[in-house]
């Protein structure tokens, strides 16, 4: 049954996609998958890679904890617009210019999931090259695909540098809580969470990184088949961000443990932290339930982090919201979403 279901509404959306970008563009829609696009991109340059979430690494016994990619590599994402988005990634292995690593003061750090990250569309239409574009200072993405409140708080803890002016901590209301509770079963995150002291230096360890992902990589392409697909259908649009679990009083009691290590880690560095909420697609084609958004609010509220609510600030002021998705289907945010988005956080974080 969750086959059927699985097929049915991929294929109803990708006939509707390619109708929609032949009208648009004249191009046909890239119908490969991932593993296709990036076999037949390595032929032509042997440092292409595709994007290994560190959520790959939670349920795996393993020495060390990547929160990030291949280094200075080609990096392919996803395909939701037509086109495979890709990025050169940095010195890290985030979506990030390598030479923003050199600036001597850090305007804006970013951390977050794949809206952060900027999935599916290319430079210079992420949030934070749009940011970069407008500020004219240096901007550091830190965000990556499926990371929850624990992951992006490691991530953080292994990145954050005394340089850095403003912290924006993008949120998605669709999946960031529920992700949170697969991240609180791993031993190594527990550890950011339950010492202050602890890290696993990353910053010197990119080689390691490198080997991990690179492992990972081949591993997904051997074991490439229909569970996996259907595994990150569910886990792209969202369908389980309808359950309750996000309103269990453990995550929010955790998120909230969560949100004042973050908020202390940014006191302590003289950064000025923002949280910025995110909506999800279902917002505007279904009723909407806003418990899980008070709930969020009220704990970034009491403790007095500026919050930015970009469903109001953006998603609003539209006439038809829809039409900042790719296609007006569910997915992340199409170009004029994230241009829109990005432009609202720099103009709200300017003081």
């Amino acid at each position: 049954e969750l086959l059927l279901i699985y097929e049915v509404l991929n294929q109803k959306n990708l006939n509707l996609k390619k109708k929609l970008y032949k009208e648009k563009t004249g191009k046909e829609f890239d119908t490969r998958n991932k593993y296709k696009v990036y076999e037949t991109l390595r032929k032509e340059n042997k440092n292409a890679t595709i994007i290994v979430p560190p959520n790959t690494y939670l349920n795996k016994d393993t020495k060390l904890f990547p929160l990030s990619g291949l280094s200075l590599s080609q990096t392919i994402n996803c395909n939701e617009n037509g086109y495979y988005s890709s990025y050169q990634s940095d010195r890290y292995g985030f979506n990030n210019p390598d030479d923003e690593w050199e600036s001597n003061q850090i305007e804006y750090l970013i951390i977050g999931d794949s809206f952060a990250q900027g999935a599916c569309v290319n430079k210079p239409y992420d949030i934070a090259s749009v940011i970069r574009d407008l500020s004219k200072k240096t901007v550091l993405n830190l965000g990556y695909g499926a990371n929850g409140p624990l992951l992006e708080y490691a991530t953080l803890k292994e990145y954050l540098d005394t340089n850095v002016k403003k912290i924006l901590w993008i949120y998605y209301e669709g999946n960031d809580v529920e992700d949170l509770a697969d991240e609180l079963k791993n031993k190594t995150l527990l550890k950011y969470l339950n010492n202050s002291d602890f890290s696993q230096d990353l910053k010197f360890k990119q080689k390691q990184v490198n080997e991990y992902t690179l492992k990972t990589i081949k591993q997904k392409i051997e074991s490439e088949h229909l569970r996996f697909k259907i595994f990150k259908f569910l886990k792209l649009y969202n369908l389980r961000s309808l359950s309750s679990s996000s309103k269990e009083p453990r995550l929010q009691k955790e998120f909230k443990k969560i949100a004042k290590l973050i908020h202390e880690l940014s006191i302590k560095n003289n950064s000025e932290l923002y949280f910025i909420y995110l909506p999800v697609y279902f917002r505007y084609n279904s009723s909407y339930d806003d418990t899980n958004y008070l709930l969020i609010k009220k704990i970034i509220n009491d403790l007095q982090i500026p919050f930015i609510d970009i469903h109001t600030e953006v998603f609003m002021k539209e006439k038809k919201p829809l039409k900042l998705f790719p296609f007006g289907l569910v997915g992340h945010y199409n170009v004029s979403g994230y241009n829109k988005v990005g432009r609202s956080i720099y103009e709200l974080t300017q003081k």
